[in-house]
């Protein structure tokens, strides 16, 4: 009788997960497992893009890739795990409900923006955490110009100063210019509650950040959150008005709540604690990769960001080590000491860091050009050629991007 593992999700984590598990399964010339793949769509959204004009267009196609490796896609969503029984249950585009058994399941179900009770946030913010919100966002826009000029309409209130954000307003003044005209006076104002634009940057890239802002014209109000917004305006913690019918909320991610139905111990973020070899502590069986797990990268202290970088990675490791379990064979540690970040700082160009320190290497038109590389191909699914794909799937296989 054949077993299965169960992936669920199809961002990088899941994506790469169903690889590595087939990479291992072809490397041991075993075809009675199965790999099941379910998610709502049968491509790879590339999120770290949709703050970016034109956020339709970032999506991969993913039958291909996985008719070729072997892994069976189930579209749907899933409602409901049963870790004691080892069944998930999944809802069809029509509607239908379905159990799905596992001998061995990987969650990688991603993460949402985190969204609070605001008065007016749900009615009136945008944002760009999922592609049909971008996609809202770039329509909103453009439509812009067919309102009467004022101070509102050529004003964007970006909620939340941390990388997300940052790189949201410093499409916007070309963005604004691009639907209004280029002698429009636009306003593009980041509301960050802390005290610091990037805080969770650190100080290192900082001053490269506040002066590609400033020379875009960006500029920030510290100390103070958002309190409230209606289609006019948004009102910050400190009393301010700040006129503007556009408000793009960035602050904060959360893991899918798919992890409150897993008996692990979960992090403030959401996300599920996994060994070294990302199964989900004290659950025999199951394993938790990319933005729903919480893991250490090395043996410094440091833990996995909810971010591409480390989804990629993490999904590769968690595949092979959920068929290694299955098959009996020796797992390998996921281990990603090299961390890096390039942020994306629009017209101006970027800037690019080494280390949990984030040291600057790189700045300006260069790292612009590495920025692009790694948005337009590094982070991208391999070719539908099965050897090709298997190959990209080695965990050994690190991609700092």
């Amino acid at each position: 009788m054949s077993q299965r593992i169960v992936v669920i999700g199809a961002g990088f984590a899941g994506m790469w997960s169903a690889l590595s598990a087939a990479r291992l399964l072809d490397a041991q010339g075993r075809t009675d497992v199965e790999i099941t793949l379910v998610a709502p769509d049968p491509h790879l959204h590339v999120r770290p893009r949709l703050y970016e004009e034109g956020p339709a267009n970032f999506r991969a196609p993913l039958t291909e890739i996985f008719d070729a490796v072997g892994v069976k896609f189930v579209q749907g969503t899933v409602e409901r795990i049963q870790v004691p029984t080892r069944t998930v249950e999944v809802v069809g585009e029509d509607g239908r409900r379905g159990m799905l058994d596992f001998d061995r399941l990987v969650l990688a179900s991603g993460s949402r923006l985190f969204r609070p009770a605001i008065p007016g946030l749900a009615e009136h913010a945008f944002s760009v955490d999922q592609t049909h919100e971008a996609v809202e966002l770039e329509a909103h826009i453009l439509k812009l110009a067919e309102r009467p000029e004022s101070l509102a309409r050529n004003t964007v209130v970006v909620a939340g100063g941390g990388f997300t954000g940052i790189e949201t307003a410093a499409e916007m003044p070309a963005r604004l210019r691009a639907a209004l005209g280029e002698d429009a006076d636009v306003r593009v104002i980041i509301v960050e509650r802390n005290e610091a634009i990037g805080p969770d940057l650190g100080p290192g890239p900082r001053p490269v950040i506040e002066e590609a802002l400033g020379e875009l014209g960006v500029t920030w109000k510290l100390g103070s959150g958002v309190a409230s917004m209606d289609d006019q305006s948004v009102v910050t913690a400190d009393g301010e008005r700040i006129e503007s019918s556009t408000v793009v909320w960035t602050a904060g991610l959360r893991a899918s709540s798919l992890t409150e139905q897993i008996p692990g111990r979960r992090h403030a973020s959401g996300r599920l604690y996994v060994d070294r070899y990302l199964a989900v502590e004290g659950v025999p069986g199951v394993y938790a990769t990319g933005d729903v797990a919480y893991a250490a990268t090395d043996d410094e202290g440091n833990y996995t960001m909810m971010s591409c970088q480390h989804a990629m990675n993490l999904g590769r490791s968690a595949g092979h080590n959920v068929a290694a379990d299955l098959l009996g064979l020796e797992p390998i540690p996921y281990s990603q000491p090299k961390y890096v970040t390039c942020l994306d700082l629009g017209p101006w160009g970027a800037v690019y860091t080494e280390g949990w320190e984030r040291d600057v290497k790189m700045k300006g038109a260069e790292a612009k050009k590495l920025k692009r590389q790694i948005n337009c191909e590094w982070i991208y699914p391999p070719g539908a050629d099965r050897a090709t794909a298997l190959a990209a799937a080695d965990p050994l296989r690190i991609v700092v991007a």
